[in-house]
């Protein structure tokens, strides 16, 4: 009970409005692009966040429809519940979306934002949001919580994304909570699982083939020469 106390009265006390102004303008003085943050009457402030996708498995799409156009967009039109149909793909590795959020947007918007912006149809479970970071020359990544604002984070951290820059990847196996996901998301999982299991093992196969191969040469040579 003394060390939950004590951790409460540890916990910093949000900032005052002047502060978040102050610290806007400091932010908005090393912007070189256009965008800027900008602080609205109630306190709260909106600005753009940069997220890169470093997704190493396939995701699950709707099948046969096309991406979303901007009148969709506007009517918020969901092209994914337009169909039943489902197919797997790779997103292109290191792809980069821009976000513009509000300082009130949590971790979990941002995901679930991603994912209906490529029409990705998964469970937000199986995806978490990572802050990178820079560090005498190491780079070191940080798992967000769901309740993070990630606009907060960019504030404090500045405009320059070598500094900090937030990341989307998969969520760590541990931590993903099976029960969540339908009997066709885990059948889906096990078919993706049991093809990198096939991939990696043809990988395995075709380097020792080749370094038998290379070894088989050296013995045959060696043998033709004298002595």
């Amino acid at each position: 009970q003394n060390a939950a106390q004590t951790v409460e009265e540890e916990k910093p006390e949000p900032p005052t409005v002047q502060e978040i102004k102050q610290k806007i303008e400091r932010y908005n003085a090393k912007v070189t692009n256009c965008l800027l943050m900008k602080l609205n009457d109630d306190g709260t402030y909106t600005g753009f966040i940069k997220v890169h996708l470093k997704l190493r498995r396939p995701v699950t799409v709707p099948a046969g429809i096309r991406p979303q156009n901007i009148y969709d967009a506007l009517r918020e039109v969901n092209l994914a519940e337009m169909t039943d149909k489902r197919t797997s793909f790779y997103l292109p590795l290191d792809a980069i979306k821009q976000l513009h959020i509000s300082s009130t947007t949590t971790v979990s918007e941002v995901i679930q934002g991603l994912l209906k912006k490529f029409m990705v149809v998964d469970n937000p479970q199986k995806f978490a949001l990572f802050k990178e970071m820079r560090k005498d020359g190491q780079v070191l990544f940080q798992k967000l919580p769901l309740t993070e604002y990630p606009l907060y984070l960019r504030l404090l951290a500045g405009p320059d994304t070598d500094v900090l820059s937030f990341v989307l990847k998969e969520n760590e196996t541990g931590e993903v909570e099976w029960d969540a996901f339908s009997i066709p998301e885990l059948q889906n999982f096990l078919m993706i699982l049991d093809k990198e299991e096939k991939d990696k093992i043809q990988q395995v196969h075709r380097k020792y083939e080749r370094f038998k191969q290379r070894l088989q040469q050296t013995l045959k040579e060696a043998r033709g020469k004298p002595g």
